[in-house]
């Protein structure tokens, strides 16, 4: 009897906290991280699923973002991603593993808080691409406040606001002139969007209110053929967590799965709902919590 190749445990697959202490300024950096995320470089195999299609991909410099930017290419899809302009060292690095996977990318430095950065960015595709078949509405952002909502300042409240949701809102509005039948939208929700955290209240916020989005969205465009969808990641080993949480060394640890995802576990998800495999699928929200239970 020969040996079958063994699934790897989930509870072991990736490094599981305490991780070492570690702070950084936002937007972060993927090179300081300790331990490094895994984005699929090694890892993902891709099939054709979405040969020729172009993407636009918000936030797509690292963390979810580059590990979709990544499977995206592998699988045959050209990607155009956004970043902010400080992040031009990472946005090179997801450009490389695009081309290096035989695609083209285009990395478009704007701010999606505004609404003519949006405009640029879909005019951008239309122009490098052709067209659009697949809009991943996916940056975002939070800063962790302990002591709640006394501490969330205005400022704080309308950038989350801004990038969470004026960015979703303003690009799904443009692109949708471009998206063929048979393309689609995926939308970045969370666990937080239905087990919002106390220290997180404006990000969990706009993460319920992506769901409604998705939902509603979805049967509008439904009778042009055009899919919407959204992914709901638990903790998820990015930038965005040593760059706005006081304290991340047992991040993830109360997950059921007992550590925090990589980007590459997310990816898949995002591939098949982009995929014609997901053809019969739209307003859905697919949960990866890592065995957080959900609605």
């Amino acid at each position: 009897m020969t040996d079958r190749p063994r699934q790897p445990d989930p509870t072991r697959r990736h490094p599981r906290p305490e991780f070492p202490p570690q702070s950084q300024e936002p937007p972060g950096s993927t090179g300081e991280m300790r331990p490094r995320p895994d984005h699929g470089e090694d890892s993902y195999r891709g099939c054709g699923r979405l040969r020729e299609r172009r993407a636009i991909i918000t936030g797509g410099d690292s963390g979810i973002g580059r590990a979709v930017a990544l499977a995206f290419a592998r699988e045959g899809a050209d990607v155009i991603f956004s970043h902010l302009p400080e992040e031009a060292a990472e946005a090179a690095e997801t450009t490389r593993l695009i081309t290096d996977a035989g695609r083209r990318a285009v990395a478009v430095p704007c701010d999606i808080r505004e609404e003519d950065a949006c405009r640029a960015l879909t005019d951008r595709a239309v122009d490098e691409f052709g067209g659009v078949d697949i809009l991943v509405n996916n940056a975002a952002y939070q800063m962790a406040q302990p002591d709640g909502i006394e501490q969330i300042t205005t400022e704080q409240f309308d950038r989350v606001m801004r990038t969470n949701l004026y960015g979703m809102f303003w690009l799904s509005r443009m692109c949708v002139h471009h998206i063929p039948a048979g393309g689609s939208i995926i939308n970045t929700t969370s666990v937080q969007g239905y087990q919002p955290s106390p220290h997180l209240l404006d990000y969990a916020m706009t993460k319920g209110a992506i769901v409604t989005f998705t939902q509603g969205l979805a049967a509008h465009l439904a009778p042009r053929g055009i899919r919407v969808n959204a992914v709901a990641p638990g903790p998820v080993w990015t930038p965005l967590i040593p760059s706005t949480m006081p304290d991340t060394t047992g991040f993830g640890a109360k997950s059921p799965l007992g550590r925090p995802a990589q980007p590459a576990e997310m990816a898949p998800a995002y591939v098949f709902l982009a995929s014609a495999d997901a053809g019969y699928v739209t307003a859905e929200v697919v949960n990866a919590t890592g065995g957080s239970p959900l609605p």
